[in-house]
């Protein structure tokens, strides 16, 4: 990669990171502290962390988990029981080593996930294949030292759940693992807007600690790849580490087998670098903490009492047909700064009403995603903004559907890999040989190796590996990413 193309492709995505966090900062999502590599998660963001929260805890119930918590501090000892795992997370380890004043007898881990503890828990808690099932799953927040930091995407501490499994076979658990990624495959395109890629991690990218890591990939609007969620298989690696045993049908002592799955407060992060435009956020009308703002227009009192009228009979229509409305009586500034304001907000429906609107009895409805507007009779508003919110969210993930297909290539030699990687970006399609060298020199190019197809059908290689010439083991998306 020649000098001027390096330069260029860090000033696009300098251009890129500052229009993120100004939107991030200016929508009031969220808001740094005095904390390096920390933020506040305003009330506006939360409520979306909320919608993501209301799906899966509603999916997650109805296939039979249940919801625990289990402790922020854990043992730094349990840590170290498994050794991929420690090794794996020992650089982003927080680590205490005094509590009251004292130095303590045993250092404690500020929880980065919570494998460790849940098995040292399960111990006591698991003795026949009665038992099992284990099905658990904890909302809650982790701590990763991490050196580079960016609101939602990468944060000291961030919020999430965390499911935890135990089985009483591979097959059982392998087939929890895929059922979470079918969940988190529906919540981040039914409800995000967003199409996601679902495949395999390599062997140097899987979980620390794990068999095998199935991950939930997608493009962000600047061509680089987010990892949206991970399940994970760990086999019987956490049992024999903690001593978790049970007995079989057949009165045989065996090791479960496990998983654990997670989504975290990245994917609103996700939301914004998707939908995002230069006006702020365009935000699935799904997970908007606001589906609809009404703007009354007037210019004196007269005017006012006008609009008030129908202003509040269409309020109480769209509230009681359980859409999330507010109305902006603001009386400080004028009509096209509240449009410029809820523009940025992201809500997906504007509502016009000034005193001819009422006169006629009808709305100016604008759509934030396209910017068009219509004329909506009072009396049918209910059902035609219902129709409008549902075209919105088809009209998000139809939109993201197209950026993500004109940004996946295929390079069936190295200097292909190298060119589409920057033009167009995204996603790029290669044959693979799965070697660590090869990821390494992949690294070079300040990529990796995002997923392995999960359809069979799509893994086998059609030619060598594109980086080494040898044989290639399967295709496999390669892309930049966060």
């Amino acid at each position: 990669m020649t000098a001027e193309i390096e330069q260029a492709e860090e000033q696009r995505e300098d251009a890129f990171s500052k229009w993120y966090i100004d939107t991030v900062l200016r929508a009031e999502l969220a808001d740094y502290t005095p904390v390096r590599g920390s933020m506040v998660i305003r009330p506006y963001g939360y409520s979306i962390w909320e919608s993501i929260q209301q799906f899966v805890d509603r999916e997650l119930k109805a296939t039979g988990h249940q919801n625990a918590y289990f402790p922020l501090f854990i043992p730094l000892s349990f840590i170290q029981k498994e050794a991929e795992h420690v090794e794996g997370f020992a650089p982003q380890l927080a680590v205490v080593t005094h509590g009251g004043g004292e130095k303590l007898t045993e250092e404690l881990v500020v929880r980065p996930t919570s494998e460790t503890i849940i098995y040292d828990m399960l111990r006591k808690w698991v003795g026949s294949y009665r038992d099992l099932p284990v099905l658990l799953n904890q909302w809650a927040n982790v701590v990763r030292w991490e050196i580079r930091t960016r609101p939602f995407l990468r944060t000291l501490e961030f919020l999430w759940q965390e499911g935890h499994t135990a089985h009483a076979t591979d097959a059982e658990a392998d087939a929890e693992a895929l059922l979470i990624v079918e969940l988190y495959t529906r919540l981040i395109e039914e409800h995000l807007a967003i199409p996601v890629l679902p495949g395999m991690k390599t062997e140097s990218e899987k979980f620390a600690g794990g068999d095998h890591t199935y991950t939930l990939e997608s493009l962000m609007r600047d061509g680089k790849a987010l990892q949206m969620g991970t399940s994970h298989n760990l086999g019987q690696n956490f049992s024999k580490a903690f001593g978790v045993t049970f007995l079989d049908r057949t009165g045989k002592e065996e090791y479960p087998w496990s998983t654990s799955w997670a989504v975290t407060t990245r994917l609103i992060g996700a939301i914004v670098m998707v939908h995002g435009d230069a006006k702020g956020l365009r935000l699935p009308p799904r997970v908007a903490p606001i589906q609809v703002v009404i703007v009354p227009i007037w210019k004196n009192d007269e005017e006012r009492s006008r609009v008030e009228g129908l202003v509040g009979e269409v309020q109480s229509a769209l509230a009681g047909a359980g859409l999330r409305v507010h109305t902006d009586w603001r009386d400080n500034v004028r009509p096209g700064f509240k449009f410029n304001d809820w523009e940025l907000k992201g809500v997906p429906v504007r509502l016009e009403i000034g005193p001819r609107d009422a006169e006629n009895r009808s709305v100016v409805a604008a759509r934030r995603d396209t910017g068009a507007k219509d004329t909506i009779a009072a009396d049918q508003v209910t059902d035609a903004i219902r129709n409008l919110l549902d075209n919105v969210q088809r009209g998000l993930l139809k939109e993201a559907r197209e950026y993500l297909a004109a940004h996946t290539s295929t390079a069936d030699s190295w200097d292909a890999v190298e060119r589409l990687l920057i033009d167009p970006g995204g996603f790029v399609w290669v044959n693979w040989c799965d070697s660590k060298a090869c990821e390494e020199k992949l690294a070079g190019l300040k990529a990796t190796v995002r997923a392995i197809p999960l359809k069979v059908e799509e893994r086998p290689p059609t030619g060598p590996c594109v980086c080494c010439g040898e044989e290639a083991q399967f295709r496999v998306v390669v892309a930049r990413s966060y």
